[in-house]
């Protein structure tokens, strides 16, 4: 559940990852080549070494003018054979090719004069010790160790100081990113709070960006829920005093009657009328989302006596095998109203009028002889549900029912035994 409320930072994340992943990757294959493409550029100096030996074995010049050449190039000797054998033990070899080397020489004889070519096995070795460039050049008759001060090893720094240059930017924008999303971040805390009925929260925000108009605009639409829910609240409190109105006069004129039966039956009328009312008002209260639970541990047994009371009917017709230490944490005004319910309606579709309630594990059974339902319960639990003859009505009974376990994370469910011919209509929690 984390991963999918925070799945716009995972994907920030995951791009971050690979683009740096990418460009580590690119950066090092360019480290690679540009290191061997360094490596060959100055090899290449061999043949320049070669041509200058060559020249000097055609023209027989002198060992100053040799090492004068060489340094034309930036080439210079290494005579000391001690320090040729601490280069060629320590050093790292770049680069190393074997080639035929083409020499020519004069001759002299009694009567004439000629040129010989000699092919000899030749090996060039670039080597890198102590951060200096060196040529090795080898050969069966002579050898001979060079350190190029021209050139030097290749240096990554640059393309280091690219990459992190490169690296640090994808970074910032990252982090710009974030910081853009932050406001996002407490918006959602925001509209959790208003959707749990907190009707105070503001979505106001400074700024002209895409999340500022969002915000704006569930703040425009909030002000107008604001005064849809005034309005209601108005609304529903002048149609009740209208409504309760007549019946307190009703019941006042019920006292003046001489004939007690009557009297009697007047005020369970308007008992009842009065508790239809704010049953009325239950219904809207919790279908439009708007019902604040009040939830406490409560014994089952007591909310069961609260919706046998609620109910208005002689609690022998209710039998209870309900532990009597059974607790559950409820909002006991709206639970209490789901079990009078349950009861009203087995109560009124049993032939024998008679309503047991009892637990089954952590499930509260309501059960009651009758025939099985004609359709599935889905059927009954939409408002004013209607078979024929009309009065197999379930009216408003199992919708509120039905609206009031769903907010406590509950739901309805159906059984009937077929051959006790028992309805069970059971409060199955959902976890």
């Amino acid at each position: 559940m984390s991963l999918r409320k925070n799945a716009v930072l995972l994907t920030v994340l995951f791009a971050l990852f690979v683009s740096v992943g990418s460009l580590s990757y690119t950066f090092y294959k360019m480290y690679g080549i540009n290191k061997e493409k360094h490596t060959e550029n100055i090899f290449k100096k061999y043949t320049v070494i070669m041509n200058i030996f060559r020249q000097h074995k055609q023209t027989q010049s002198s060992r100053t003018i040799l090492e004068a050449n060489l340094a034309i190039s930036q080439l210079y000797n290494i005579p000391d054979k001690e320090m040729v054998r601490t280069i060629l033990k320590e050093a790292k070899v770049l680069k190393r090719e074997g080639f035929r080397a083409v020499n020519e020489a004069l001759f002299y004889d009694k009567m004439y004069i000629y040129r010989q070519k000699f092919i000899q096995d030749m090996r060039a070795s670039m080597l890198e010790y102590n951060e200096e460039i060196y040529f090795y050049i080898e050969s069966p008759r002579y050898s001979v160790m060079l350190l190029d001060k021209e050139n030097h090893p290749y240096s990554p720094w640059k393309l280091l100081t690219r990459y992190a240059t490169t690296i640090g930017i994808i970074i910032f924008a990252f982090l710009l990113i974030l910081y853009r999303l932050r406001p996002l971040r407490e918006l959602r805390k925001k509209i959790a709070r208003f959707g749990a009925g907190d009707m105070t929260v503001s979505f106001k925000v400074k700024g002209d960006d895409e999340i500022a108009l969002i915000s704006n605009e569930l703040d425009h639409a909030q002000c107008q829920i604001n005064a849809l829910m005034e309005s209601r609240t108005l609304f529903l409190r002048n149609i009740m005093h209208e409504l309760k109105t007549p019946i307190a006069k009703g019941r006042i004129v019920t006292q003046m009657l001489n004939v007690p039966k009557q009297q009697e039956r007047y005020n369970k009328i308007f008992e009842r009328l009065e508790s239809l009312i704010n049953e009325f008002a239950l219904i809207e209260e919790v279908t439009s989302g708007f019902a604040h639970l009040k939830k406490q541990e409560y014994r089952l047994i007591d909310l069961i006596d609260g919706g046998i009371d609620m109910a208005m009917i002689d609690h022998d017709n209710v039998g209870i095998d309900v532990d009597a230490n059974y607790k559950i944490v409820t909002d006991f005004r709206l639970f209490s109203t789901a079990i009078k319910n349950m009861i009203d309606n087995g109560l009124k579709y049993s032939p024998d009028h008679k309503v047991k309630v009892y637990t089954k594990h952590r499930e509260i059974v309501f059960e009651n002889r009758g025939k099985a339902l004609s359709h599935p319960l889905a059927f009954y639990v939409e408002p004013f549900t209607k078979e024929q003859p009309a009065k197999s009505s379930f009216g408003l009974g199992l919708y509120l029912v039905d609206a009031i376990l769903k907010s406590h994370n509950m739901i309805l469910a159906y059984e009937h035994d077929n051959v006790q011919h028992i309805n069970r209509f059971i409060f199955v929690p959902k976890h």
